[in-house]
């Protein structure tokens, strides 16, 4: 899975107001970049463009790994402020909806569904889950398609402390086995040998 994913000059606008300028970095296998700044920063942005969904007006983005044909976004997860989840179907359900959409294992659900702590609950509905259920059964994502670079919005966002426990041993796997992480966050996520950026600066 190893990648090397590098970020050089980059130059964000949105409605024809530059959210940010001459951002660059390069992340090696197994390194994590956290995103700091306040609302309005850019950071949310910043992760929308590397996955593609987002033009950037000048700079590029390049991703490399055993797959040179691979398209970008087979090679991303983007976890954003939304969760994703299909209220009216089970936690299972949901997890193997994106198994399939997104070309990975639905073998995998069981197991996701116990990494993230949510093994008791797979057969309820999305919507008796609280806030917190919710953010953990979306993490799944990271579990049931594997991909080599994983963009985390405020990933702390409503998780209990066995949450957080759990997302920081699901990213430690993930680097272990040369992943990426790039978080934007507003807290301390407690992740070993993090590299940082405040406002496109990197410190």
């Amino acid at each position: 899975m190893a990648v090397r994913l590098t970020a050089e000059s980059l130059r964000i606008e949105r409605n024809e107001r530059v959210v940010l300028n001459a951002v660059s970095f390069n992340l090696q296998a197994g390194e994590a970049l956290v995103l700091i700044g306040p609302n309005g920063a850019g950071k949310s942005t910043l992760l929308r463009a590397l996955a593609g969904l987002l033009p950037v007006a000048s700079g590029t983005v390049q991703i490399e790994s055993g797959d040179p044909e691979t398209p970008r976004a087979e090679h991303v997860h983007l976890i954003g402020h939304a969760d994703g989840v299909k209220t009216a179907l089970s936690a299972t359900e949901n997890a193997v909806f994106w198994a399939e959409f997104l070309g990975g294992d639905p073998s995998a659900v069981p197991e996701a569904l116990k990494a993230v702590g949510l093994g008791h609950a797979a057969d309820l509905p999305a919507a008796s889950l609280s806030a917190g259920q919710k953010r953990r059964l979306g993490l799944t994502r990271l579990i049931v398609a594997r991909r080599g670079i994983w963009l985390l919005d405020e990933p702390a966002t409503a998780l209990d402390t066995d949450g957080l426990s759990r997302l920081g041993t699901l990213v430690e796997t993930h680097r272990e086995t040369g992943g990426i992480v790039i978080a934007a966050t507003h807290s301390d996520l407690g992740w070993p040998n993090l590299k940082r950026m405040v406002l496109g600066s990197a410190v």
